[in-house]
């Protein structure tokens, strides 16, 4: 099995954070972005990691930013380390790093679904709605809505979950010229992707944004469907009132409801056989939507 990369050590870089899965470092007037190997799952970054599982990521966001770039712009700058000048970290970045613009973050995450799965289906499941948007009785688990909805929720602190929020806090938050734009531009690059996606064999049910001020300018910034910001379901194996076969990390958090972890740390380690599953399933997904 090929060997993970867990954390970057780039000693002459200033590294700005090391979140969950990316290590992001400050280069002055540019940002450089590395997709490690990490996993996580309920809030916790896991023990050990999925070999590639950076790469993947790296691979479908590049692909995914230029397919949509005439929707709107977004932040990639370079994936080419020799451009980026940083040859001596190749072992390293070579791959899974992205040289991104610098951008003021907007601190709404813009969630569009497309289907009803997750904690919408369990909204639902309530009281008719998801995120405040009221949706038609009689859905199953996994049904495709009658359309495309944006539910955005706000950027919570670490360690703790993001918060659903309403297109008028969005407004709040962001100015009503804002929130209408990343709401729209959210919702038409979902669509453009899923339809291209189903052609492929992949579902998109769902999936998340972030956006960035550029000067004046929003731009997409972070990652773009890839399967560890969007839920990736096999058509072969669609069917509403079930929980569908995934590419994405929904996979490790079936196995960890099952395993018995109370969701406290320490995070367990997964074992040889689920790492090995959970990789073939990412490789799969950018097999699928790039070949």
């Amino acid at each position: 099995m090929a060997e993970e990369l867990l954390k970057t050590e780039l000693p002459t870089l200033k590294m700005l954070n090391r979140g969950k899965v990316r290590d992001i470092y400050d280069l002055g007037a540019h940002l450089l972005i590395v997709a490690c190997d990490r996993i996580s799952a309920f809030d916790f970054v896991l023990a050990n990691g999925i070999p590639e599982k950076g790469k993947v990521l790296t691979s479908l966001s590049e692909f995914w930013f230029n397919f949509t770039a005439g929707i709107a712009g977004n932040h990639l700058i370079t994936t080419n380390v020799a451009e980026m000048g940083l040859q001596q970290y190749a072992g390293q970045l070579e791959g899974r790093s992205m040289l991104v613009k610098k951008t003021d973050v907007l601190p709404v995450e813009c969630v569009v679904r497309g289907y009803l799965a997750g904690s919408g289906w369990k909204d639902y499941l309530a009281d008719g709605t998801v995120s405040g948007v009221k949706l038609p009785p009689g859905l199953r688990q996994a049904d495709k809505l009658p359309e495309p909805i944006f539910t955005p929720s706000s950027k919570a602190e670490a360690g703790k979950h993001d918060e659903a929020i309403t297109q008028q806090q969005v407004e709040q938050l962001v100015g009503r010229q804002a929130a209408d734009f990343i709401r729209d531009k959210s919702i038409a690059i979902y669509v453009k992707a899923a339809e291209y996606a189903l052609e492929r064999g992949i579902i998109i049910a769902d999936t998340k944004f972030e956006w960035g001020l550029d000067g004046e300018q929003i731009i997409l910034i972070d990652e773009a469907l890839t399967p560890d910001s969007s839920r990736f379901w096999d058509v072969d194996g669609y069917k509403p009132g079930t929980s569908p076969l995934s590419f994405d990390k929904q996979f490790v958090r079936d196995y960890l409801e099952a395993s018995g972890w109370d969701k406290q740390p320490p995070a367990p380690a997964l074992p040889n056989d689920i790492v090995e599953r959970t990789r073939a399933k990412y490789k799969e997904a950018l097999r699928r939507l790039t070949a």
